[in-house]
């Protein structure tokens, strides 16, 4: 089939292009408002854009009535976010944030979660989360929508403090994706998580290379 999305002619019930760039990573993003109200909401229209250093975003449309979304004004407003990983094991309350729409709503304390104090940024992390980036803002880009009055943001961050709990690092180094077992995005209401691992190397590949795919640099190595 071919359809042009400015026409919506798929003729299928569901529209298709969401279900066909997946899986995609979940944002867990948690901020502050300048009121000090603390806001956590999922977002799968995100990823990294740069590992020297670091820089991680999330995209947000607007709500319906066409104000931005609480984690897109607040990390404007206050100069951070946090990046917190979803897990299969958190799935029902990453679930639960994504559907609360009141602005002023503290979503980690209707979710059950329980707010970690960062050392760089003012937002909480979430405790119960395996890994967390804390987030410097670093600026918003604006896309149109074809919607009146609509617009998405994508919101930058530079990442200046990485959280990773000791008991998904294993002996040799490398974090143990299978216990986070992180959760991400399908269409429709679908979702999926990391159950299987296979390790695709080049025969003959440098190890500055493979330093380098993993996001560092040649001088990192001892």
């Amino acid at each position: 089939m071919f359809y042009e999305p400015d026409k919506n002619d798929h003729g299928l019930q569901y529209a298709p292009f969401k279900s066909c760039v997946v899986p995609r990573p979940i944002a867990w993003i948690s901020t502050v408002s300048r009121q000090g109200v603390v806001n956590l909401a999922p977002f799968s229209q995100c990823n990294i854009l740069g590992w020297d250093p670091p820089y991680v975003m999330f995209s947000a449309n607007t709500h319906f009535d066409g104000r931005r979304k609480d984690s897109v004004a607040n990390a404007e407003e206050t100069g951070a976010f946090v990046f917190n990983m979803a897990t299969w094991a958190l799935r029902d309350a990453v679930v639960l944030t994504s559907h609360i729409m009141e602005s002023g709503v503290d979503e980690m304390a209707a979710a059950g979660l329980t707010p970690a104090p960062c050392r760089l940024v003012a937002p909480p992390r979430v405790k119960e989360s395996p890994i967390a980036f804390e987030c410097r803002y670093y600026q918003t880009m604006v896309v149109p929508c074809d919607t009146p009055g609509s617009f998405n943001s994508l919101v930058v961050g530079r990442v200046i403090g990485v959280h990773i709990a000791d008991d998904v690092i294993e002996p040799s180094g490398k974090i143990d994706i299978l216990k986070v077992r992180p959760l991400a995005r399908m269409g429709y209401l679908d979702y999926t998580s990391v159950t299987d691992i296979v390790e695709l190397r080049p025969e003959g590949i440098p190890e500055r290379m493979v330093i380098g795919m993993s996001g560092g640099k040649p001088s990192d190595k001892r």
